[in-house]
């Protein structure tokens, strides 16, 4: 995990293992009033285990926000988070969750704004050069229009929560690029992976004006991408909204991680 992060804030090294976290005894989220924002990478598409309730937001108990909060005692915690969501739906649909109590936020949110569905559709169905064509479309819009899109999100959460701490999480690269393996071209998957760091540059840079933690999965996922061989992503699947979104071991091993290291030390100093 690589945290971004305004020099104000102090934050320190998480104890991992297996994936999971060590607290010392002071320790303690009891204070914590948590809310999880976002898309289908926080809601949990693609991870199993749907609440009924949560309709096509396909909220999953594998979720990395149910796993962080299943892990702590904390005082509240408000999970919101769904699937399809874009800077517009998380501002006019999740803040509601948000108030002057709020002490923890975590986020994903960005990719549907840049068409990441639409992008993986032309993808796979189409040739390299319009994959190519859809790529670059796309990360023209990451880098021209998305950043005013996250920074208006981004203030109206602080304004919602002026006193909590935001943890913005990226995206994983999709793919390990090898010499053999069933599917797309390693031209469409290199290019994959390069709007996956054009992504993830532009939401560092964002969180990073509006005073948040950007924590970056691509180094938990490294090694576990599709055509790795100990995959934490779906590959195509049915019913197809799941694919291409981490698995129930992708969000234990991958996401978890990365909010526990953005947390770690935090906590310990509130415990």
């Amino acid at each position: 995990m690589r945290l971004s992060r305004p020099c104000s804030a102090v934050f320190g090294a998480a104890v991992i293992a297996a994936g999971t976290f060590a607290w010392s005894g002071s320790a303690s989220a009891a204070g914590t009033n948590y809310v999880a924002l976002g898309d289908s990478y926080s809601s949990g598409t693609g991870a199993g285990n749907y609440d009924s309730a949560s309709g096509s937001c396909n909220r999953s108990a594998n979720a990395y926000p149910n796993l962080w909060a299943a892990a702590h005692t904390t005082a509240s915690y408000k999970f919101v988070a769904c699937s399809g969501a874009t800077t517009t739906s998380v501002a006019d649909g999740q803040l509601g969750a948000l108030d002057s109590s709020t002490t923890l936020v975590s986020i994903t949110v960005g990719g549907n704004d840049a068409g990441f569905s639409s992008v993986m559709q032309t993808c796979v169905l189409n040739s390299d050069s319009a994959c190519l064509s859809a790529v670059d479309t796309a990360k023209s819009y990451m880098v021209n229009t998305l950043p005013g899109r996250l920074d208006s999100v981004y203030a109206k959460i602080r304004a919602k929560a002026p006193s909590a701490r935001v943890v913005v999480l990226g995206y994983p690269r999709l793919y390990k690029i090898v010499s053999v393996c069933v599917g797309l071209s390693n031209t469409k998957r290199t290019a994959l992976n390069g709007a996956a760091d054009t992504l993830d540059g532009t939401i560092s840079s964002a969180s990073g004006r509006a005073g948040f933690t950007f924590s970056d999965v691509r180094d938990e996922f490294g090694g576990h991408e599709l055509c790795s061989g100990e995959d934490w992503l779906n590959s195509v699947t049915i019913p197809i909204g799941s694919s291409y979104h981490p698995t129930a071991k992708g969000h234990r091993l991958g996401y978890l991680p990365a909010l526990n290291g953005s947390t770690s030390l935090a906590l310990q100093k509130e415990g």
